[in-house]
């Protein structure tokens, strides 16, 4: 009798097993594709295309079908890739890598849609700004600097890619502060500002944790704050903006998002899926050596997110009357 009853059991969460495979089977959604595409809208050596080149090796690794692939199609300052994810088909095949740049576009009217021309994934990583100048600058500090600018509104010379998210810093800093710039435009993102910092063609620019950390050290470069709630563990002795007095956060914030449209039950599938990749902890510790942190949202916070800071840009553009704000 025993063993009939050990046998019963053991059926028993046989079949509960089957029963909870079948069910995950019938939860997952069914996909066209075998393997979905990750649009990102820059050069293949960029740092998003390595930041999700890194994303795809971690997700496929587990498995997961439809595999993913990241597809780099570079041009028109992101718009081309942009463009083309906008009208991709909504099937869950096509995911878009985006940052606040696809805000900037929209603005600069050089696209007709913005964020929410999209369903929202998931953010991902986060990237703060670092408010830097060259050595040869006078000021030693964020004080410092602000005092000379406000000094001569529009005179020091600041190194930017006109229209793109490293201008808006700029232009958030000067609202926040009652400071105004004489913006240079820079190409080679912030390789090409630090270029321009070291060889004192310009004085301020935002700046990356690896020039921070080691050429700081030597003078060639200063840092005034990091744009961010809480100090980088990197550069422990780099206040916030916060901490000293100005009420702003600004990073590169890194997410996906899908063509509107997309089936929720592929939407989340996906959001899953990034999800578990942010949770893994060397991958955590491998971005966090280059600055960056794994900052999960999924699809409705992101989304929130998004919202917000598309009200934060759309003041600045409105401040300087670019674009559609004119």
């Amino acid at each position: 009798m025993k063993k009939a009853i050990v046998l019963s059991l053991v059926g028993g969460v046989a079949l509960a097993g089957a029963m909870a495979a079948t069910t995950d089977a019938h939860a997952a959604p069914s996909f066209a594709c075998s393997t979905a595409k990750l649009i990102v809208p820059w050069g293949p050596g960029g740092g998003t295309a390595v930041i999700f080149g890194v994303f795809e090796k971690s997700i496929n690794a587990t498995g997961v079908k439809p595999a993913l692939k990241v597809v780099t199609m570079p041009g028109a300052g992101g718009t081309k890739g942009a463009k083309a994810a906008f009208k991709a088909k909504a099937d869950g095949c096509t995911l878009f890598a985006v940052h606040q740049s696809i805000l900037v576009s929209y603005i600069n009217e050089v696209t007709s849609f913005n964020w929410d021309g999209f369903d929202t994934v998931a953010m991902v990583t986060d990237t703060p700004e670092i408010i830097g100048a060259g050595g040869h600058v006078k000021y030693n500090d964020l004080k410092g600097m602000l005092a000379a600018a406000k000094a001569a509104p529009g005179k020091i010379p600041t190194g930017v890619s006109m229209g793109a998210t490293s201008h808006f810093l700029w232009i958030l800093l000067g609202a926040k502060t009652g400071t105004t710039f004489k913006y240079v435009p820079f190409q080679g993102g912030t390789a090409g500002r630090i270029t321009g910092l070291l060889n004192k063609s310009i004085d301020l620019g935002g700046i990356n944790m690896a020039a921070a950390r080691t050429q700081r050290k030597d003078g060639k470069l200063k840092a005034f704050a990091i744009a961010a709630d809480k100090r980088s563990n990197l550069l422990p002795d780099l206040p916030t903006l916060k901490e000293l007095g100005v009420n702003m956060n600004f990073s590169l914030t890194r997410g996906v998002v899908a063509p509107k449209g997309t089936p929720m039950d592929k939407i989340n599938h996906w959001a899953g899926v990034f999800k578990k990749a942010t949770e893994n902890e060397k991958f955590k510790k491998s971005m966090a050596a280059k600055g960056t942190s794994l900052v999960y949202k999924g699809p409705a916070d992101y989304a929130t997110w998004f919202k917000a800071t598309n009200a934060d840009f759309e003041v600045a553009g409105k401040a300087v009357k670019m674009g559609r704000y004119k």
